[in-house]
């Protein structure tokens, strides 16, 4: 099973800059290499900061590039988003409790997709609503694997400033993921790092944004934005294994013999 996970679009209102870069120009160039190179993938799952500012425009401008994405897509919000804003654009999307997460039940398993959304700050929450929706799911998957997405990494990567901007309820979250035992792999966005480990024995990982990224600054109290090359990764799931490609969609010198 192919996989593509994309985050940290932020987009703004089209036409505009952010970070002396263009969000929405560098979505349509993801979206382009998605459908040339990858559109035999089961799923492409955004993992959240769709917007930038949160405003209707942006999510109109991303409803309208979707319409040229080939395979089916997965949406998630990060902490730049506004759920509201969100939800009157994409209204298909709302769930039962308000919260913009779901499932995707597949061949090699059940994904799952937390909202981690906390209105007004940087960190990610999973109130005890959320967490008590994750616990049904999971018990629902009974014995079968389970991949979970979030926009915020619950798992340090220390880098301490972005640290603090994880998942406030990261142990009781883990408790849960433990309860399952089957949990084979977290995917997260936030940090603007292309990132690999494990987490209390669980893989993880995290890739960069399609527009501006974090530099690799371990310092206590900075973080400096990067035009590191934009990327989205190829994830292939089977019984044995979960691969992640991290790929540099705007990088043009491969040279074929």
């Amino acid at each position: 099973m192919k996989i593509i996970q994309v985050t940290d679009l932020h987009l703004v209102t089209p036409g505009q800059i952010l970070c002396g870069l263009d969000p929405l120009a560098r979505l349509q160039a993801c979206i382009a290499d998605i459908n040339r190179n990858h559109s035999d993938a089961e799923l492409v799952i955004f993992t959240g900061d769709l917007s930038e500012t949160g405003e209707k425009a942006t999510y109109r401008a991303l409803a309208v590039e979707l319409l040229k994405l080939g395979p089916p897509a997965r949406l998630m919000l990060g902490n730049h988003d506004d759920r509201n804003a969100f939800l009157d654009v994409f209204d298909g999307i709302r769930s039962e409790d308000g919260f913009v997460h779901g499932v995707e039940d597949t061949r090699e398993g059940r994904l799952i997709m937390l909202d981690t959304l906390l209105p007004g700050r940087p960190e990610g929450r999973l109130d005890e609503a959320r967490l008590h929706w994750l616990q049904q799911r999971l018990e629902e998957a009974m014995d079968r694997p389970v991949f979970l997405f979030a926009h915020h990494p619950p798992f340090p990567i220390h880098m301490p400033l972005l640290d603090r901007m994880g998942i406030i309820e990261a142990d009781a979250l883990y408790e849960l993921l433990k309860q399952h035992g089957n949990v084979r792999h977290i995917f997260a966005g936030h940090a603007h790092r292309p990132i690999a480990g494990s987490w209390r024995g669980i893989p993880v990982s995290v890739l960069r944004g399609t527009n501006h990224q974090s530099a690799l600054d371990f310092s206590p109290d900075r973080i400096a934005v990067t035009h590191e090359p934009p990327a989205y990764a190829v994830i292939f799931i089977d019984r044995s294994s979960v691969i992640a490609h991290f790929h540099d969609f705007l990088d043009q010198t491969a040279s074929y013999r």
